[in-house]
């Protein structure tokens, strides 16, 4: 649903701003979080995105997990959660090399496609290898236009030049956006907030302005170099999409045995997030996501500060955040091939 007209700008500026001011001076995001509608009882609510004028299911399904179960099984999941209110659908090009992206194509035949907002991400960081990649993605999907589409795995301090560098990738995806292939394009990282700054300096400096950004946030973010402390309010100032992604650090929170998962995802959720994306491999993960979603309202700010002082010596750190101390997680980095 789209915004409309002066009044429905203004209100979107004020609850930007709002947010911002909140952030900066250190309150809690449930403050102006909760100036939102109340969703009507065990219906998932939406937030903008951005400055869009899209509105996104505050939790979103995740790409790489759905490649993981028989095929069946992914597509099932897929339809489940559009049947249940989750709006956004993650994926990436190079996901179980494309047949997470298969799947999902599949699952948006028969009247799914109109049901989703669709983002994915490509690799390639030169213009011929960005094309490429986001044609194939094209097809996988089976679909003519791609809502969101991002550059993942910025998370070298070289990427941002290179793909708004001459012949980068930026010109791949600004001239599909142009040709009506793609609607928005954002960048996704997960290794370092001064990564994802750069990212935006350079953006800016080329006069480019994201719609959206994909970065951790989850409890343990917030002890150790923090995507929320210093990425987060530049993003809400600025009206760009807030991705969250890794509310459970691919299980990695949770075997800190400090936090449920419901604790987890709902503290992702009570940040100024667009949407917080979450793998599901089963249906019992998928209810779970949805169960801590269905009308939501934001953490109490003592309820927020409990969470944050028992997780704050497991998280001080980063060892329950391994993709952002290890190489593990760094597709790109054990195939740098795919950069083009």
């Amino acid at each position: 649903m789209r915004g409309s007209g002066r009044a429905g700008l203004s209100r979107r500026n004020f609850l930007g701003r709002a947010a911002a001011a909140a952030l900066a001076a250190g309150a809690p995001a449930a403050a102006w979080l909760a100036l939102r509608p109340r969703p009507a009882t065990g219906e998932i609510p939406r937030r903008p995105l951005g400055r869009t004028g899209e509105q996104v299911s505050i939790v979103g399904l995740g790409g790489y997990h759905i490649g993981n179960p028989p095929e069946a099984e992914g597509i099932r999941l897929i339809r489940t959660a559009l049947d249940r209110g989750i709006n956004f659908l993650d994926n990436s090009w190079d996901y179980h090399r494309g047949d997470s992206e298969v799947r999902m194509g599949k699952a948006l035949r028969d009247g799914y496609r109109a049901k989703a907002f669709l983002m994915t991400k490509i690799d390639g960081q030169t213009r011929e290898a960005a094309a490429r990649q986001l044609e194939q993605s094209l097809e996988r999907l089976e679909t003519d236009r791609i809502d969101l589409v991002q550059f993942h795995e910025v998370i070298r301090p070289g990427d941002p030049e290179r793909i708004f560098g001459p012949g980068g990738a930026i010109e791949a995806l600004t001239a599909a956006r142009e040709s009506g292939k793609v609607r928005f394009i954002g960048f996704t990282g997960h290794k370092s907030p001064a990564i994802h700054l750069r990212m935006l300096d350079t953006a800016a400096a080329h006069g480019f302005r994201f719609d959206a950004v994909q970065m951790p946030l989850n409890v343990m973010d917030a002890h150790y170099d923090s995507f929320e402390h210093r990425v987060l309010p530049v993003l809400v100032r600025e009206q760009i999409g807030v991705l969250g992604m890794k509310p459970l650090g691919s299980g990695a929170v949770l075997r800190s045995l400090t936090v449920t998962a419901t604790e987890a995802l709902q503290y992702a959720m009570s940040l100024p997030t667009s949407v917080v994306i979450t793998g599901c491999e089963r249906m019992q993960d998928l209810e779970q996501a949805i169960a801590a979603a269905a009308g939501f309202r934001p953490l109490a700010p003592q309820r927020v500060a409990r969470l944050l002082a028992r997780t704050a010596s497991a998280g001080a750190n980063g060892r329950f955040e391994p993709y952002k101390t290890t190489r593990a997680f760094d597709g790109t980095v054990a195939h740098p091939e795919l950069l083009g």
